[in-house]
């Protein structure tokens, strides 16, 4: 019995230690990955830490690639406002100007291109010995040299083709303010003076590194540099040309010279609308990375809700005021609060985007009353568009954004009317002494495509009379 006992008490122990042995044998590994651990520890904290690793080139290829392609885009949208621009100009004139006008966007495109490749944009762009200058010159010729391959550098053949868009469109608002009435020779040179100097020089005092840079005027997308340039010198020739025979009765009140194809207007401004997809969110300039596609978004929806806040708002007033809601005006404001929004469409809010293209809306109809009222002819309300909403966006822009003071704001926005204005009063008064700017009354009246080009837009369908 006793051994009996001690065989029971033997294989019970037995049986504990196996079944310890897996415990015990887990909590030594713990125990020596411990040491292992403590080992790396030592021997890292006695090796130097390696140095950062450097980004690797393929990341610089691809953010360089995708935002030069990325501004090639803005810049083809941008160059597609033109079609828009001659759109809503042919559609609120008279059809027997349709020729002139259409033949007018055409070649301010062509010469502008020209001369500000040669001049205009090292006018515009000096370089950094002429920071916070009032003028600077960096050569002739556009640069083809490419720049190092990294994040946000821009190939300068990229930078001129968005830059000479831009160029083109202020060059283009002026064709709307002297429609029917201009010489076709005269604004030939009028598109190479403002493309060549005009555009360019107050452009170098923001875009270029100049003053108004320097003292913190901000302008993300051009409602000053672009828009208040060609409003404002559309007005200035609008002045020295004097109105259209007939738009205005012996008393001082206007007649209303309506426009021959409201179709082709409504079409000129959704064209310019998509275009101003490559203007505002365009003018990013830098594409890659999270915090770029952000931005470009908050740009992007900003841009709609001004405009079409400007154009629900511009009809409603008119119905107000005058009883109808009207196309025409309701285009121009939804080109208004386009305009409005470009100076600070990187800074504001949703709401605050809708605030600036409501006032917009507005401003549009009280501008385009005061010119009755002074008497000065704007066929296609391009200073109440460009020039009074560009004023505007430069407020709005200290008002409600977070970069510039409104005083700072006001300084910057009056000296760049003020230069367009008196600029180009000047020029278009010493072509007037010089070669004269305005075509005849018979040629007037017989329409600007059979005068001076001696082609018509409808064949058979031309009107010889002042409706």
């Amino acid at each position: 019995m006793k051994i009996k006992s001690i065989s029971r008490w033997s294989l019970l122990g037995f049986l504990v230690i196996a079944l310890a042995m897996p415990v015990f044998t887990q909590e030594a590994a713990k125990e020596e990955v411990k040491k292992e651990a403590a080992s790396v520890e030592k021997a890292a904290e006695a090796t130097p830490a390696p140095k950062a690793e450097v980004k690797p080139m393929a990341d610089n290829v691809a953010a360089y690639s995708l935002d030069n392609m990325m501004l090639f885009l803005a810049a083809v949208l941008v160059l597609f406002m033109q079609p828009g621009f001659a759109l809503v100009e042919a559609g609120l004139n008279a059809t027997k100007n349709t020729v002139n006008i259409m033949f007018k966007n055409l070649i301010d495109l062509a010469i502008g291109a020209l001369v500000f490749w040669l001049i205009g944009y090292k006018l515009m762009y000096p370089g950094a010995d002429f920071a916070g200058g009032f003028f600077g010159f960096g050569g002739f010729f556009a640069n083809t040299e490419s720049p190092a391959t990294a994040p946000g550098a821009l190939h300068p053949q990229i930078d001129f083709l968005f830059q000479v868009a831009f160029a083109a469109t202020a060059a283009t608002i002026v064709s709307g303010s002297v429609a029917g009435r201009i010489k076709f020779s005269v604004y030939l040179i009028y598109s190479a003076l403002i493309t060549a100097f005009i555009y360019p020089i107050s452009g170098m005092w923001k875009w270029g590194g100049g003053w108004l840079q320097a003292m913190g005027f901000a302008d993300f997308a051009g409602s000053l540099v672009v828009h208040t340039v060609g409003g404002f010198a559309g007005l200035a020739g609008a002045i020295v040309l004097g109105p259209r025979i007939g738009k205005f009765k012996p008393d001082g009140t206007p007649n209303v010279l309506a426009g021959s194809n409201l179709g082709f207007a409504t079409l000129g401004v959704f064209i310019l609308l998509v275009g101003w997809y490559g203007f505002n969110p365009g003018s990013q300039l830098k594409f890659y990375g999270s915090e770029n596609i952000a931005a470009v978004g908050l740009i992007a929806v900003n841009t709609t809700l001004a405009a079409t806040a400007g154009a629900v708002i511009a009809m409603f007033a008119n119905w107000i005021l005058f009883g109808k809601p009207e196309l025409s005006m309701t285009l121009n404001g939804m080109l208004a609060g386009l305009v409005a929004i470009t100076a600070g469409c990187d800074q504001v809010t949703n709401g605050e985007s809708i605030i600036i293209g409501s006032i917009a809306g507005v401003l549009v109809i009280g501008g385009v009353v005061l010119l009755n009222k002074l008497k000065i002819d704007d066929p296609v309300g391009a200073w109440p568009v460009h020039g009074l909403n560009g004023l505007w966006g430069g407020l709005a822009t200290g008002v409600f954004g977070a970069t510039a003071t409104v005083g700072t704001q006001i300084i910057g926005s009056l000296t760049i009317a003020a230069w367009s204005f008196v600029a180009m009063i000047i020029i278009f008064k010493v072509l007037d002494m010089t070669m004269g700017i305005r075509v005849s009354r018979e040629e007037e009246l017989k329409g600007l495509d059979i005068s001076e080009h001696g082609e018509e837009a409808y064949k058979g369908f031309q009107i010889f009379t002042v409706e």
